[in-house]
């Protein structure tokens, strides 16, 4: 019989798994708590601990600390005034909603009129769906006081949302296959732990994750899907097809960003339409409330106001916001379509949905939820991680203890306004030193560690590797293989073979 050629007994080897303490100096000093770096002969990813679990098991175990450090509140703090709450920084709007938005007395959100100030919930729909499972999944009795009640609410909503965290962390793992280590950095973020149970705000990063997964995948219709669902729990996944449009126009891709766009519209209106026809008021009621919503604290017109004492109409800040995130769309979607190499995916999201926070008028901790597993996908190393996460972290104390200063009478326990400056000033610096960044490694792509190994896109689905179709600047038009660094050849999706 005639011998295989060459090209028959080829082996087409998936590239291998990076090691982050081979690349990042930060993760080889914290691996000397575990053993030191990983060696040369090592099998990753065999045997019961995978990445994947490993990552969802520390999650699990860093999202348990989290409940831990609520525990002062979940006893007493959030029934015996406000400044104690505020004090031990262990705030959750989660118990006090259980009464103040109709569930403890069986209401029906958007449906039931409330009585007070807030006559209606005033979140997006799914939100208040997964609000009102958890108000059917607290199982103790009308007759219980309602402090049991409030605690049971918000450890039924805990549990559920700890699963968000985890869907959360096994997406990143899986959304850049090469990088599965990176999921570490979502799991132990300071910031998640502290901010997750503030809010819901994990059931639409969750959706976030999952939709990012799938547009990896090339699974376009089910990304449109996630993140239809997603803007239907929050506002901002909206945003990311905003990069989606720009990356695919310069890619030419227009088939699959308007499947992604119709599943999109598609999941929102299954979720909204039925609240709309039957219960319209009730579900003005978010973007009603976010319009009218005056200055709130964590933006930089809080300061502002603070700083001159005088106050802004709200109408006259709603303008400025959006003017302003529309210069920061368009500056992005100017790099996105002039940069000699084609931006990632996830450096986009990133960017546009940290310029939405830096131009809102509230910013509320757990709003940090939002950007931790784009910032992971985005820049994945550890010291810039750390720097912004504690720039987070210093917030995070910030606003609790200023409110406690302003809510604790003669005593002022707590950081005076000047102090509170300082924080709102760390989180605005914290996120545009991380954004500077992002734009640095989009514009020295030599400089993005995710392209280090010569990858295009290894998220980006259908954009990874795809040719260029537009550019703003001619000399920037070249193919996505083209245009890669030096570096080892990565062909994605290809599995170990043998001819002959």
């Amino acid at each position: 019989m005639p011998s295989p050629s060459a090209e028959d007994t080829s082996v087409h080897q998936e590239p291998p798994v990076v090691r982050p303490t081979d690349q990042d100096e930060v993760a080889a000093a914290g691996s000397e708590l575990f053993g030191g770096r990983v060696g040369r002969w090592a099998r990753l990813g065999d045997g019961p601990l995978t990445p994947v679990r490993v990552v969802a098991l520390v999650m699990i175990g860093m999202f348990a600390l989290g409940m831990v450090q609520k525990i002062p509140c979940y006893e007493w703090a959030w029934f015996r005034g406000a400044t104690s709450q505020y004090t031990h920084a262990c705030y959750s709007d989660i118990p006090h909603l259980f009464l103040g938005r109709g569930f403890a007395d069986g209401l029906v959100p958007y449906f039931d009129r409330l009585s007070g100030d807030m006559q209606y919930l005033e979140y997006p729909v799914l939100t208040g769906v997964f609000m009102q499972v958890a108000a059917w999944l607290t199982l103790t009795p009308d007759s219980d006081p309602i402090q049991q009640r409030e605690q049971m609410y918000w450890m039924v909503n805990a549990g559920m949302l700890m699963i968000c965290a985890v869907v959360i962390a096994v997406c990143t793992v899986r959304t850049q296959r090469r990088r599965p280590w990176d999921g570490l950095m979502v799991a132990l973020a300071p910031a998640f732990v502290l901010t997750a149970t503030i809010n819901w705000d994990l059931l639409a990063v969750a959706l976030t994750a999952a939709a990012m997964l799938m547009w990896s995948r090339g699974r376009v219709l089910a990304f449109g899907i996630l993140i239809g669902l997603a803007t239907a729990a929050k506002l901002y996944p909206v945003l990311l097809l905003g990069p989606l449009l720009v990356l695919c126009w310069r890619a030419g891709r227009w088939r699959e960003f308007g499947t992604a766009l119709l599943g999109a519209g598609a999941a929102w209106l299954v979720v909204n339409l039925p609240v709309m026809i039957f219960a319209p008021e009730g579900w003005r009621k978010f973007y009603t409330f976010s319009q009218e919503r005056p200055i709130d604290f964590g933006s930089f017109w809080l300061v502002i106001t603070q700083r001159t004492g005088k106050p802004i109409d709200v109408e006259t800040v709603n303008t400025a916001s959006v003017v302003l995130m529309v210069v920061f769309c368009a500056g992005i979607a100017g790099l996105a379509l002039s940069a000699a190499r084609r931006p990632r995916f996830a450096q986009l999201a990133f960017l546009v949905v940290a310029a939405f926070i830096l131009t809102n008028k509230v910013y509320s901790p757990q709003y940090v939820l939002w950007l931790i597993p784009l910032a992971v996908l985005a820049r994945p190393r550890w010291r810039d991680f750390l720097i912004w996460q504690a720039c987070e972290v210093m917030y995070f104390l910030g606003i609790w203890f200023y409110l406690a200063y302003t809510s604790g009478g003669d005593k002022h326990q707590g950081l005076p306004q000047e102090g509170y400056q300082v924080a709102i000033a760390l989180h605005l610096l914290g996120t545009l030193y991380l954004c500077a960044l992002v734009v640095r490694d989009i514009l020295v792509p030599a400089k993005d560690p995710v392209r280090a190994d010569g990858s295009d896109d290894p998220s980006g689905g259908v954009l990874d590797g795809a040719p260029d179709t537009f550019v703003l600047a001619p000399e920037a038009r070249t193919s996505g293989h083209a245009a890669r660094t030096d570096g080892p050849q990565v062909e994605w999706g290809a599995m170990p073979t043998r001819n002959g």
